[in-house]
């Protein structure tokens, strides 16, 4: 029982006491006994009634305030009781409201990519979405009302917060965890937008991989104009040199033929890196879709290794192991791949080296009627350092530069594999060692067995 209402039930009991009193000492002095009783009766009795509709009234606050229970009442009882249920009524209909925008503002904030993290005045978390604890590696659980900065200690950052320069940007950088024992780099781009009486949103977003693209690009046209620089020297200082001989006088024939070589094999290297930007170009489209057919791995992957013996000109020893499997996929782009990674081990092996190439139907596992298809080139080449395995596949990555492009590579030849297996929905292993006697790589191109 309340304070209030136990106040309003002992001031009712004294003013029917009151009144009886009253009653009672008119009825002595002026001999209206009738009266007495009468009004006695009327005033204790109307006070009792109050009182039982208060003990009602505050029965029914005290329980789920459901309409069937609300008590009844006449009168002005009726008019309270009435006003007040549709009040509450009214107030438990804003407060769902208020709870579903609420709710669907938390489902929104949650699916958001950016982070949003709630500050207040003293720059302490109030709340924040899950982008944001992945970003600044904070758990709303644990440091909820904790002071940012004493969780993210970059210079940078404190003095951003402190600076409360709203609208700006700020760029971060910094390792982040990276599952149990390693980090990455991550790039943050972060803003603040104030609100509420001195409250603080931070917004963050994840720009690592837009600062990753556009190093590729820089990288890319670098290269490229690298690639195409190098031939293109090449090939004017020949045509200096023939321009400056007086051929009809008496020129040597052999050094026109070497220079006219030269320059046919510059113009040859030139033409298969577009050929290979062209090829990479339509690969990376989302609009080129992917035109299939059925193809005989056995009889392709022959041809490629008929092709890398003339290359190699009987200075490899090359073994084969071809299953007869046939793969659903697209012919041009399953050649190339095939091609490249032949070629690759023609390049990089020694002479008298050795280069395996395998064509396999792995067994079925549970659940399917097949096992994947695996085209396998091995060697016995240097072999490969592996810290530059996981970047092999990058457009021009190169472990050694200058024997990459006397071997007559182009630097894109792993990443068009790259891409046509992941048009397939296959995946590339690459394993290497170096300084055994066991000294090589091995790559593996895996296509999924619903292809085969």
């Amino acid at each position: 029982m309340t304070y209030a209402y136990k106040h309003l039930l002992t001031a009712s009991l004294r003013i029917a006491l009151l009144a009886a009193l009253g009653g009672l000492l008119g009825g002595l002095m002026f001999g209206w006994t009738a009266m007495f009783v009468v009004t006695t009766a009327i005033v204790f009795g109307g006070f009792a009634y109050h009182a039982w509709k208060l003990s009602q009234l505050h029965i029914w606050l005290g329980s789920e305030l459901r309409a069937a229970d609300l008590p009844d009442g006449f009168g002005i009882w009726g008019d309270v009781l009435s006003d007040l249920y549709r009040l509450i009524r009214q107030q438990r209909t804003e407060q769902q409201a208020l709870t579903n925008s609420l709710a669907r503002f938390q489902q929104a904030a949650t699916a958001l990519p950016d982070g949003a993290v709630m500050l207040d005045n003293e720059n302490s978390i109030v709340w924040c979405n899950p982008a944001a604890e992945i970003h600044w590696n904070i758990s709303l659980t644990n440091d909820r009302m904790q002071t940012i900065t004493y969780i993210v200690r970059t210079p940078e950052f404190i003095a951003f917060l402190a600076a409360r320069n709203l609208g700006e940007s700020l760029t971060l950088k910094f390792s982040q965890p990276f599952g149990a024992n390693s980090s990455r780099e991550v790039s943050l781009a972060v803003q603040l937008v104030g609100f509420g009486e001195e409250q603080t949103l931070l917004l963050s977003r994840d720009i690592s991989e837009r600062e990753r693209l556009e190093r590729m690009r820089t990288d890319f046209v670098a290269n490229v104009s690298h690639e195409l620089r190098t031939p293109l020297t090449v090939m004017a200082g020949f045509l200096e040199t023939m321009h400056e001989t007086d051929i009809a006088s008496g020129a040597k024939p052999e050094l026109l033929k070497r220079s006219l070589n030269h320059m046919s094999q510059q113009t040859e290297r030139m033409q298969r890196l577009v050929d290979d930007l062209l090829a990479l170009s339509r690969l990376e489209d989302a609009q080129n879709k992917l035109a299939e057919s059925v193809i005989d791995m056995q009889g392709l992957v022959q041809a490629s290794v008929n092709d890398a013996g003339v290359m190699s000109g009987g200075r490899h020893k090359i073994t084969t192991a071809l299953a007869p499997v046939w793969l659903m996929g697209n012919r041009d782009e399953v050649s190339s791949l095939v091609s490249n990674l032949v070629s690759n081990a023609i390049r990089y092996t020694p002479d008298s080296g050795t280069v395996n190439v395998g064509l396999e139907m792995l067994p079925a596992v549970e659940g399917q009627s097949g096992g994947d298809l695996v085209f396998s080139v091995s060697d016995t080449g240097e072999g490969i350092a592996a810290d530059h395995l996981p970047r092999l596949t990058e457009r021009f990555y190169r472990v050694d530069r200058g024997r990459s492009r006397a071997s007559g590579g182009t630097g894109l030849g792993l990443a068009i594999v790259k891409h046509v297996l992941g048009r397939h929905g296959g995946r590339l292993e690459i394993q290497s060692s170096q300084g055994s006697e066991d000294h090589g790589s091995t790559f593996r191109a895996i296509f999924p067995a619903s292809r085969a």
